[in-house]
């Protein structure tokens, strides 16, 4: 995701210059026009906008603190827009620690996948102060066409995970019924058709749901990914008093798929697991 944020930026003309663990997994944006750092912090040092997207909390801390980290590259003025789903605690810590940098820091969470990117509808829900994110809009949108303002810090965060939850039980939803049509006599591929054709074809349904015909062959989220946004939620529900129970359940089935062995594929492999529960031999 953040390779190809970085490919849109140089698209519309803007200079980028970026860090990734492994620089050969983004030789493809050097050649194409990107600068090269060689740590987060002279990212931040040589930037007036910065903008980290990462897999998790402990990922964040890796890319934010120490000597090479981007706090310590942040001076008054500058601009730091944390992308990534992790906690809303972890965002509003963060952001505390930004402002002792007198710089300004909003969290931008987007909401869709390196296909919907790819294809120019990726969207953005954003937290922090309200000038600054009129201030970054435009650089929003040279990625994804859509920026919302949700409220103060960490309001982002809270938005993108009560959005993603519902990624996963929407695929557990859509393999039980296809997995009862099928087992009802009817082909898979048409089932599949019926569906994506149906009332409940949501977007992620629409793009995701074919995966269970031929799988993509590297995964777009995968199951560790999908379960770490679903701790995420039970852990807020927990917080907030508010009951999660089809994610509660669905997060079981994330951990059953990862007992297979299932944990690096696409989420979408819900379906094998359970197919495979269903005493299906051919899913």
């Amino acid at each position: 995701m953040g390779s190809r944020m970085a490919r849109r930026l140089l698209a519309t003309g803007y200079s980028v210059t970026g860090f990734n663990r492994t620089k050969e997994k983004v030789q493809w944006l050097l050649e194409t026009g990107m600068k090269w750092a060689d740590s987060p912090r002279a990212v931040a040092e040589s930037s007036d906008i910065i903008f980290s997207m990462i897999a998790n909390n402990s990922a964040l801390r890796a890319v934010t603190e120490g000597n090479d980290g981007i706090l310590a590259g942040l001076t008054r003025g500058k601009i730091y827009i944390e992308m990534s789903t992790v906690s809303p605690a972890a965002i509003r810590e963060l952001a505390k620690q930004v402002e002792t940098k007198a710089a300004e820091m909003l969290d931008a969470p987007v909401s869709g996948s390196s296909i919907t990117l790819d294809e120019g509808k990726l969207s953005f829900m954003v937290g922090g102060k309200r000038e600054i994110f009129e201030k970054v809009l435009p650089y929003l949108q040279a990625i994804g066409p859509k920026a919302t303002y949700v409220g103060g810090h960490g309001l982002a965060a809270a938005m993108k995970v009560a959005t993603n939850l519902s990624l996963a039980v929407q695929m557990l939803a859509f393999s039980e019924g296809l997995l009862l049509a099928e087992k009802s006599g009817i082909a898979r591929e048409t089932a599949v058709e019926v569906l994506l054709n149906s009332v409940m074809a949501s977007p992620m349904v629409k793009y995701r749901g074919p995966f269970v015909l031929k799988m993509p062959d590297e995964a777009i989220f995968n199951v560790n990914m999908m379960q770490k946004d679903l701790l995420l939620a039970l852990e807020m529900g927990r917080q907030l008093d508010v009951p999660l129970p089809t994610t509660a359940i669905t997060n079981e089935m994330l951990t059953t798929t990862r007992a297979m062995g299932l944990a690096e594929m696409d989420f979408a492999i819900l379906f094998e697991a359970l197919g495979r529960m269903a005493g299906m031999n051919n899913v």
